[in-house]
């Protein structure tokens, strides 16, 4: 566990793509497994596109990837890869409900055209949308010696 600072410097926007890059790749990887972990159910047959079941179903996965290293760590392996952490503003780990307030808000920010994330850009404590709502912040770590 990381020790508790609140006092550490907010992420950019850069470090920021590059860790959902990063997490994006390892998402699509879940994504696929959860997918073939139906196809027993379906007699190997594809889902039909639009499913709203088969959806929900995958949309709750992400959420419980993203969630899960949130809580225990504050990184994905994207964030520890670029030295940022997802925390409360006074440094401790977040809740799940914080998690999910967080979770279902990037959607909306990325859904905007990805204005939640620019508007970093213009928050004097650049904050997304999806931090300012959950009430948590990105930090950067320092280098380890």
């Amino acid at each position: 566990m990381h020790p508790v600072d609140a006092d550490l410097p907010r992420a950019g926007l850069l470090r920021r793509l590059a860790a959902i890059l990063y997490d994006s790749l390892l998402a699509g990887a879940v994504l696929f497994l959860a997918a073939a972990l139906v196809l027993p159910l379906t007699g190997g047959e594809a889902v039909a596109a639009g499913n709203p079941l088969f959806t929900a179903y995958l949309f709750l996965v992400l959420f419980l990837f993203f969630a899960w290293f949130w809580i225990h760590g504050g990184q994905t392996l994207g964030m520890r890869a670029w030295r940022l952490r997802v925390q409360r503003r006074d440094g401790h780990p977040i809740s799940w409900g914080q998690a999910m307030l967080r979770y279902l808000m990037a959607w909306v920010s990325l859904l905007a055209a990805g204005a939640g994330y620019l508007w970093l850009l213009l928050d004097r404590e650049r904050n997304t949308w999806h931090d300012r709502f959950s009430e948590t912040v990105i930090v950067v770590l320092p280098k380890k010696h």
